[in-house]
C-alpha cells in the first residue's frame, strides 16, 4: 500500500495549488459577489486542461482519473473559499465523464470541447420542484417524435442556468418516458426554443447561478439521447455517484484553507500577554480538526481509488463497495468543513464575522451540501444503510 502521489499527480496538484493560490484566492471576493462565473476564470480553467477533465483527449479532455480529478477538486476548494468555482468545475468533470461515457458519438463531438475549452457550459438537470432526492418520482416526461425528443415539466434549483443560457451550453436532463416505465436522459441545451430560465438568489456560492427551467414542449434532437431510450436513471444516479466524490474533495479543501487561515492568525494573536494558540482550549480543537480533516481526506482518495478501480475502468456501472465509501465521504465531508470554518471564525472572535477575514464565504459556500445540494446527509444515510444491511431494509420498500 503506497500512499504516495505519483509524480504526475503531484504536478497536476502542485500546478492548480498554484492557479488556486495565484488566480483564484484575488478573485474570490468578486466571484462570491457575482451573478456568474467570470468568464476569465473559465478560460484559464480551460487553458489549464482542468474542466471536465475525465473527458477522453479526443473530446478536449486530458482522459484524467477519479483520482486525479479528486486532487484538482481539493485545490479549486481550497483556492476559491467561496465555492462557487469548485461548483463549476465538479459539474463539468462529473457530468462530462457522463456524456462521454454514455452519448452519441455525433453528441460528444459537439458539446464537450467548448465545454472543456471553458466556452461553454454543462451541468445536471434532475431536482424538480417537488424535490430532488426521490428521483425515481419526478414529473418532467418526454416522448420520442420521429428523430427528436419532446420534453414537458420543470426543474429547480440546478446550478449553472444562468451560464448555459448566456455562454452556450446546457443540462443533462432526467425525464420519465411518457408512455412506458423509463427514464430518459437527454442532453439539452438551454437556448433551445421553449425553455424559461428563472434565476433565484441563494445565500452563498453565488458566483455560480441557480435556478429553474421550465420546458414547453421543447424539441431536442434523437442524439442528444444518453445511454439507451427508457435507460436513464442508473446512468444519472452512477453520475451523482461520481460528482458526490468530487464534492466531498472540494469541502476537504475548504477546510484545510480554512485551518490554514487560523493556524496564521492563532500564532501571532496576542491574548493575554500570550499567542493564542498557547491556549490548550484552541490547541486541542486545531488537532481534533486536523484529525478529522485528514482522516475525511484520506476517505476521499480512497473513495476516488474505487471509482478509479469499478466505474472509470468499465468493470461495472453500479458497485456497492463504491457507493458505501462515497455516500460515507458525502456525508461526512461538508459538515466537517462547516464546523470547521465556524470554529475557526470562532478563533477570530469579533474579525472571524466580518467580510474582512473572508471566511463568512467559506461558511455560506459548504452550507448549501450540508443541506443537500448532491444528495442530502439522510439519503446518503439510506444508501449507506441499504449496503450495509440490504435493499430489504429501506424503509420505503
Amino acid at each position: 500500500m503506497d500512499f504516495n502521489l505519483s509524480e504526475e499527480e503531484a504536478s497536476i496538484q502542485a500546478t492548480v495549488r498554484r492557479f488556486g493560490d495565484e488566480f483564484l484566492r484575488p478573485r474570490e471576493r468578486k466571484i462570491d459577489e457575482g451573478d456568474q462565473i467570470p468568464r476569465e476564470v473559465a478560460a484559464e480553467m480551460g487553458r489549464l486542461g482542468i474542466l471536465a477533465m475525465p473527458v477522453p483527449e479526443a473530446y478536449g479532455g486530458m482522459g484524467a482519473s477519479a483520482s486525479q480529478t479528486e486532487l484538482v477538486a481539493e485545490e479549486i476548494g481550497r483556492g476559491d473559499l467561496s465555492m462557487a468555482t469548485a461548483v463549476f468545475f465538479l459539474l463539468e468533470a462529473g457530468w462530462g465523464y457522463l456524456l462521454a461515457k454514455y452519448g452519441t458519438e455525433e453528441a460528444k463531438k459537439e458539446v464537450l470541447p467548448p465545454v472543456t475549452r471553458g466556452e461553454h457550459f454543462l451541468g445536471i438537470g434532475s431536482t424538480e420542484p417537488s424535490g430532488g432526492s426521490d428521483i425515481a418520482n419526478i414529473k418532467t416526461v418526454s416522448w420520442r417524435e420521429g428523430d427528436e425528443f419532446v420534453i414537458r415539466g420543470e426543474k429547480a434549483f440546478i446550478s449553472g442556468v444562468i451560464e448555459a443560457r448566456d455562454w452556450g451550453g446546457g443540462h443533462l436532463t432526467i425525464t420519465k418516458q411518457k408512455d412506458g416505465p423509463g427514464f430518459n436522459l437527454l442532453y439539452v441545451p438551454t437556448q433551445t426554443k421553449g425553455i424559461e430560465v428563472t434565476r433565484f438568489k441563494n445565500m452563498g456560492r453565488m458566483g455560480i447561478s441557480t435556478g429553474g427551467l421550465v420546458y414547453d414542449d421543447v424539441r431536442v434532437p434523437a442524439r442528444y439521447l444518453v445511454g439507451k431510450e427508457g435507460g436513464g436513471l442508473p446512468l444519472v444516479m452512477q453520475g451523482f455517484t461520481v460528482a458526490r466524490t468530487f464534492v466531498s474533495s472540494a469541502c476537504v479543501g475548504a477546510a484545510e484553507r480554512a485551518l490554514e487561515t487560523g493556524k496564521e492568525y492563532i500564532k501571532v494573536r496576542q491574548v493575554f500577554g500570550r499567542p493564542l494558540g498557547k491556549f490548550e482550549g484552541i490547541q486541542f480543537e486545531l488537532a481534533d480538526l486536523h484529525a478529522m480533516v485528514e482522516a475525511v481526506k484520506w476517505q476521499c482518495r480512497k473513495a476516488a481509488w474505487l471509482v478509479d478501480q469499478r466505474i472509470f475502468s468499465g468493470k461495472t456501472s453500479h458497485d456497492p463497495e463504491v457507493d458505501l465509501a462515497v455516500s460515507a465521504v458525502k456525508l461526512m465531508a461538508p459538515e466537517l468543513a462547516f464546523d470547521a470554518i465556524k470554529k475557526v471564525m470562532m478563533w477570530f472572535g469579533a474579525a472571524g464575522y466580518t467580510r474582512e477575514v473572508g471566511l463568512e464565504m467559506g461558511l455560506r459556500g459548504v452550507t448549501s451540501y450540508v443541506v443537500g445540494a448532491e444528495g442530502g446527509k439522510n439519503v446518503m444515510r439510506l444508501i449507506m444503510g441499504r449496503e450495509l444491511l440490504g435493499k430489504e431494509f429501506l424503509p420505503y420498500r
